[in-house]
C-alpha cells in the first residue's frame, strides 16, 4: 500500500521537470543513451508527481509533506 510521501511543492516541481524533459524543450545530447535516460527520468517524475509517492523517499524514510499527507 502506497502512502504519499511527497508534498505539494515537490509534486509541482516534479511535474514541471517532466513537462520540460518530455516536451519540445528537452535537452538533446549527442549520445543516444543520454537522451533515453532523460526520457526515462522524465516519465518517472511524471508518474511520481501524479501518485505523490517516491520510491527513493520511501526507501530512505523521507516524508516531505506536512499535514496534507493522506494514505492512498
Amino acid at each position: 500500500m502506497l502512502h504519499r510521501n511527497l508534498g505539494f511543492l515537490d509534486r509541482v516541481l516534479r511535474f514541471a521537470l517532466a513537462v520540460w524533459w518530455l516536451g519540445l524543450w528537452a535537452p538533446v545530447f549527442p549520445y543516444e543513451w543520454a537522451n533515453w535516460g532523460i526520457s526515462i527520468i522524465g516519465w518517472i517524475a511524471l508518474v511520481e508527481s501524479f501518485l505523490g509517492w517516491c520510491g527513493f523517499h520511501a526507501l530512505w524514510g523521507i516524508h516531505d509533506c506536512d499535514d496534507e499527507c493522506v494514505s492512498t
